[in-house]
């Protein structure tokens, strides 16, 4: 584990160790990878704030709701309930009690998750939810907008980016047989994607000011997490 009390004075309380982590940047970054090593090493709580919003459009897509229609995302926000839940050590995705964690990876939901996330509704609505998540630290959030609007005031922000080329290409490894999706959609609809985040008027995808920029394109993921640690290390003793 991590030498979490490395840095500890007489002065300092418990509280000084449970910090809340954020962790931004596109897809394909290597954030969850990242983030789920590092909450491992930290024994902090990890957060996919992403499955939140693909949970609102697995729901949306079973409900035959347009992503485009305020009115009746506001609607079925009233009708559903989205949680997590710890199961086999990993928190998992429930939509009015039922799993769907393993149902939300599809680039139908991917790309209609992105949509739906330009509406202030939904962001409204899942605010309050990944608030309440944070407000006893000791957890890593990843997402898109963690560092910027959901918790400006977060101990340590992060922001994760690489190379599209590299992005695609991390992302189609990890497409199971038979998928059907060639790294050349791949890699169309991940520049999509990025131009609607980064776009948007509610919550564009960007780095915090203070957030501490990381290029993964020649890291591997335990490289990552050894300049995070590191900057964790520099964070606690002051």
């Amino acid at each position: 584990m991590f030498p979490l009390n490395r840095y500890r004075t007489d002065r300092q309380t418990t509280m000084t160790d449970q910090l809340l982590i954020t962790i931004d940047g596109p897809a394909g970054a290597g954030k969850t990878t990242v983030s789920r090593m590092l909450a491992d090493r930290l024994e902090y709580r990890y957060v996919d704030t992403g499955a939140l919003y693909r949970g609102v459009a697995y729901a949306a897509r079973a409900a035959r709701v347009d992503p485009a229609d305020e009115d009746a995302l506001a609607a079925l926000f009233q009708s559903m309930r989205l949680s997590f839940r710890r199961s086999a050590g990993e928190n998992r995705l429930f939509l009015d009690g039922e799993d769907i964690s393993d149902r939300i990876r599809t680039p139908a939901i991917t790309m209609m998750a992105s949509a739906i996330s330009a509406h202030k509704i939904v962001r409204q609505n899942l605010l309050a939810l990944q608030r309440n998540l944070g407000k006893n630290k000791a957890a890593v959030f990843e997402g898109r907008d963690m560092g910027t609007v959901v918790f400006p005031d977060a101990d340590l922000k992060f922001y994760l980016d690489a190379s599209l080329a590299k992005r695609a290409r991390r992302r189609f490894c990890e497409m199971p047989a038979g998928s059907g999706q060639t790294l050349e959609m791949i890699e169309k609809d991940m520049r999509i994607r990025d131009r609607n985040d980064a776009s948007r008027d509610i919550a564009p995808l960007r780095a915090a000011d203070d957030a501490v920029c990381i290029d993964s394109s020649d890291l591997s993921a335990e490289a990552v997490v050894a300049v995070m640690l590191a900057k964790i290390q520099q964070r606690l003793s002051k």
